[in-house]
This record gives structure tokens, sequence and C-alpha cells, in this order.
């Protein structure tokens, strides 16, 4: 991500990284915690992220923030399955849940999301995908003038 952060922040793209525990209880520390263990733990090696990561919440659930509630029911889910439940922790289950960590969106500069990935889709082509939509927009743009 911070490669694709990089290469279309002159194009306009902003990363924005939500933290959330539902999945696998991977991401159980305080958020004081989160940056130093991407940095010397996973993926380590002195990684930093070059976009804004916000504080830890719930995507999915009773508690989820209202700005995934949008988000999920703007864009199709990513799959039919939803997944192992014993390694999902929220309730109720809801068929437009994010399926586990790193699934995208992408969002127009007009606020109105655009697509979704599943979390193994992988960097070149959710580029590819950006980098379509940067070009039917400033197609439109065009024309509309």
């Amino acid at each position: 991500l911070n490669a694709l952060q990089e290469e279309l922040a002159p194009f306009g793209l902003v990363i924005l990284g939500f933290p959330c525990n539902q999945f696998g209880k991977q991401e159980p520390g305080e958020n004081s915690e989160i940056l130093p263990t991407l940095r010397y733990v996973r993926p380590g090696g002195g990684f930093i992220p070059n976009f804004q990561l916000f504080e830890k919440g719930d995507v999915n659930g009773e508690k989820e923030q209202k700005f995934y509630t949008f988000l999920k029911n703007s864009c199709p889910p990513t799959s039919e399955l939803l997944g192992s439940p014993g390694r999902l922790f929220w309730e109720p289950m809801k068929i437009h849940d994010i399926r586990w960590n790193f699934e995208k969106f992408l969002v127009g500069p007009d606020g109105i999301p655009v697509m979704r990935w599943h979390h193994r889709t992988t960097i070149s082509n959710i580029k590819m995908d950006i980098l379509s939509y940067i070009r039917r927009q400033a197609a439109l743009g065009v024309q509309g003038k």
C-alpha cells in the first residue's frame, strides 16, 4: 500500500487504514501499539505506513463504524462465503459484511463508493482498477467542459 500511495498520490489517491480486531483477533493491542507493531513485528523490518491510520474499531456487527455501514451497503460483497465463524468475532453476521482483513474500497472524490476488492486481490489488480477509474473520470471531466 505504501508503494501504491506513493505512485498514485499525484493523481489524487489517498489511502486510509482502519485497524480492526474482528478477524482472527490479529490486532489485539491498544491504538498506541499499532504503529510499533507494524514497524517491528508485522510486517516488521522498520515498516512505517505512508498513509493515515485511524484508531482501531469495528467494521462489522453491532458496534460497526457508520462509515463501514455506508461502504458495505454501497458496494456488493466480494464473495458468497463469509468465512469460518470460529475466526470471525462479531454478531450479527450479515451478507454485506467484510470477510477478512485488508478488504479494500475505492471511494471517489465526491464521497461515493466506486468499488470493493476481496482481501486477496493483488495490489497490481487494484492499481489497474484505480488507474482505469482515474482515466474514466478524466475523460468525463473533458467531456463535461
